[in-house]
């Protein structure tokens, strides 16, 4: 099982800038291989600013879609069957949804930093995705490890096609991706994991529950990156941050927002009640 481990980093050689290193990653369709070159980029850079001398963040042309494995086979939304957490084979199925997740977080992750080139940033911008994207890789492979525990893996079942669908729409619009991407999409994250961790525990698999209070802890921070980078543009351009943030949800977010939310998480990440409870259906509850 040497090949799910997740700090199995191979030795590559340095590439020419941050931006092509992001193309390369999204450019990799094998999943390990392309975890492999988002942790081995990601320790260049974080090399590279410790002596003084960063990667050139450079231009390149990331793909519209990132390359993506012959299996798993990406069905709709409505059409992947949905199974009980309750059975081995509802669990095997719940992680397989989570290593998804986080392969195409990797690439969300690589994307942000190739795509938005011409956006001038402080390079403390490319440093937090770079480790956000790093985090992402370990966790794929953390997940995989767990998969392989109960005899399976990533590509055994198949997986929905929608997650891409932000990313494509906000392709030219850096304060909508740090809108929909860490700031709803992986904010939702912070809701749903605590309840997986006890299907877990539950089950008596301490290996996965340690998987995921990793995957906990460090999902906060991404969604920190993306409301601290929000604030930021808004700042910079001298747009309300709750209103902006409520304007760029409706445009690129299909649907209402789902409670119950982890408030507790959310603020600590930067995320104030009153930027999402007003974003859902019947709007914040009555609080005594």
């Amino acid at each position: 099982m040497e090949r799910f481990g997740p700090d199995d980093i191979p030795d590559l050689p340095c590439p020419e800038s941050l931006a092509a290193a992001a193309v390369d990653v999204l450019t990799t369709a094998d999943a390990m291989e392309k975890t492999g070159k988002s942790r081995a980029y990601a320790r260049a850079w974080v090399a590279g600013r410790a002596a003084g001398a960063p990667m050139p963040v450079g231009q390149a042309a990331p793909p519209l879609r990132p390359a993506r494995p012959a299996r798993p086979e990406l069905l709709d939304p409505r059409e992947v069957p949905r199974r009980r957490p309750g059975s081995e084979a509802g669990r095997i199925a719940l992680l397989h949804a989570i290593a998804h997740i986080e392969l195409n977080a990797v690439d969300l992750h690589w994307d942000i930093i190739a795509r938005f080139t011409d956006v001038p940033m402080p390079l403390g911008f490319y440093d937090d995705w770079v480790k956000a994207a790093d985090e992402e890789a370990k966790h794929f492979r953390l997940v995989s490890a767990g998969l392989a525990s109960m005899g399976s893996h990533y590509g055994a079942l198949a997986a929905h096609a929608g997650m891409w669908r932000a990313a494509e729409d906000t392709a030219e619009d850096l304060l909508g991706r740090l809108t929909v991407v860490p700031m709803v999409l992986e904010a939702r994250g912070l809701d749903v994991t605590p309840g997986m961790i006890e299907i877990f525990r539950k089950s008596k698999q301490p290996e996965i529950v340690a998987a995921l209070e990793v995957i906990y802890a460090e999902e906060v921070g991404h969604v920190a990156y993306g409301s601290k980078w929000f604030n930021f543009l808004c700042g910079r351009h001298d747009r309300d941050p709750k209103e902006s943030f409520h304007a760029l949800v409706r445009r690129y977010f299909f649907g209402a927002l789902k409670p119950p939310f982890n408030e507790e998480k959310r603020a600590e990440a930067g995320l104030p009640p009153d930027f999402y409870w007003p974003l859902v259906e019947g709007g914040a509850p009555q609080r005594g």
